[in-house]
């Protein structure tokens, strides 16, 4: 894939749509490569843990990250701990992993990026 995933648009979910392949996964993680792939419950999610000097910016982090997910309609699971917030993204609707969600977490590199 040519294009940059932090420049993508998000798509909704097809009703019928399945989750991404493990070679469509595969394509794109380069672009995302500190994201892992936990996969609870047989469901398949991308989560990255980004580090702080305190909890004001953790908390600042994830308040960027709230932001994004409400502009584009698409929400993470985050934890926040003093100096670290855990960004868990993946799609309900289809139980696992959309495009949207690789998207979504290379934006939250970007945000990370701009501390």
């Amino acid at each position: 894939m040519d294009e940059n995933l932090g420049q993508m648009k998000l798509s909704p979910p097809e009703g019928d749509e399945q989750p991404l392949t493990a070679e469509e996964i595969d394509e794109l993680m380069p672009q995302i490569p500190e994201w892992d792939i936990p996969q609870e419950g047989g469901i398949d999610k991308l989560r990255r843990t980004f580090t702080f000097g305190n909890f004001a910016q953790a908390l600042d982090f994830t308040n960027r990250v709230g932001e994004i997910a409400e502009q584009h309609r698409h929400h993470p699971i985050i934890t926040l701990t003093w100096g670290r917030a855990t960004v868990t993204w993946y799609t309900h609707s289809i139980g696992g992993l959309h495009e949207n969600d690789l998207i979504m977490a290379a934006k939250t590199d970007e945000s990370y990026a701009s501390e």
